[in-house]
């Protein structure tokens, strides 16, 4: 029988019910194995008892009891999916950076966060072998997209999982992405201001721009551009989902790769590159769950990212680029 658990809701699961949400993350409970243990107050959202109806805030914890009962086949933790012992070891490499409170890694593209229908493969169904001795596994905090690499911190305890988690909903923690996308915006730096509405559909959820959606605000400037293909420095100063790559394709200038916001327009046929979204989480600071001090870390690009970067003429070094980031206030 597993163990009770502690999980923070992160920004990306805010704003859903309770009973969706353990729809997604224990898919194996049952919608009365659910009810009743909400009855018996054996679920708590914040210490307090909870409906299946409650709507989760980011930085709430949830109180999960052991749910493997009476042959039930659900668990407080996704079962972890066979991998090599490569495998293995290139996930543990992937740690950027780590102390007793947080962990961050360079988030490979193609590896979803969390799981889903299609997505037996997921970080989160990994965290088991990321507890480098540690008595707790580690705690998501926040979300990339599938397609996006670079950095995603873990907390590794719920006190770190709280203060991060309140971090991102404040927006204290400063992004900062590169992207390659097709063509060139009208100006070197600008402020993009268009509020995105989420919207299901008959090709799955799909974010839209409209003004009766969220606000959402995203600083961008250009790095270099050559062969109709511009190396842009984004800084989302909100966190909505699909922000950038919605901002940049209404920009006129989708990202390489992603067909979904961009269609055809983001597949020029002159560039023989991997049909994967050219977006990297390229640099996140935040302040450190100990002391407040700002916690900054930097992820290099992959090596199939990096050969696209070469491939263009682009260096990861350039000057330009760390001068850009270290002025973000300045761009618009």
């Amino acid at each position: 029988m597993s163990r009770v658990e502690t999980r923070i809701v992160a920004p990306g699961e805010a704003d859903q019910r309770l009973d969706r949400w353990f729809k997604r993350c224990y898919p194996g409970l049952g919608h009365g194995r659910l009810e009743k243990l909400l009855r018996t107050g054996q679920i708590r959202v914040d210490g307090k008892r909870a409906k299946a109806n409650t709507r989760l805030e980011a930085g709430q914890a949830i109180r999960v009891p052991p749910i493997e009962r009476d042959g039930e086949a659900a668990s407080p933790k996704p079962a972890v999916p066979s991998l090599s012992k490569a495998e293995v070891e290139a996930l543990r490499a992937s740690v950027l950076h780590r102390d007793a409170r947080v962990l961050a890694l360079n988030k490979p593209a193609g590896l979803a966060v969390q799981g889903g229908p299609k997505q037996a493969k997921n970080l989160d169904a990994l965290l088991d072998l990321l507890t480098f001795g540690a008595d707790e596994r580690p705690r998501l905090v926040h979300r990339l997209d599938r397609d996006t690499s670079g950095v995603l911190l873990l907390a590794r305890t719920v006190a770190a999982a709280r203060a991060l988690t309140g971090a991102f909903k404040q927006d204290d923690a400063r992004k900062l992405y590169w992207a390659l996308v097709v063509g060139k915006p009208p100006k070197a730096r600008g402020l993009i201001r268009l509020a995105l509405d989420k919207r299901g559909g008959p090709g799955g959820e799909k974010v839209r721009v409209d003004e009766a959606g969220k606000q959402a605000e995203t600083r961008y400037a250009v790095i270099a551009a050559a062969k109709g293909i511009t190396w842009l420095l984004l800084n989302p100063l909100t966190g909505r989902t699909h922000q950038l790559r919605v901002h940049c394709a209404a920009l006129g200038c989708p990202i390489l790769g992603d067909g979904k916001y961009g269609g055809k327009a983001a597949f020029p046929e002159r560039l023989q590159v991997p049909k994967t979204v050219m977006l990297h989480a390229r640099e996140l600071a935040v302040p450190h769950p100990d002391d407040g001090t700002t916690l900054r870390v930097q992820a290099p690009l992959p090596p199939d990212r990096l050969a696209v970067w070469q491939k263009l003429g682009f260096d990861p070094d350039d000057s330009k680029a760390a001068n850009l980031m270290q002025d973000i206030e300045t761009w618009g």
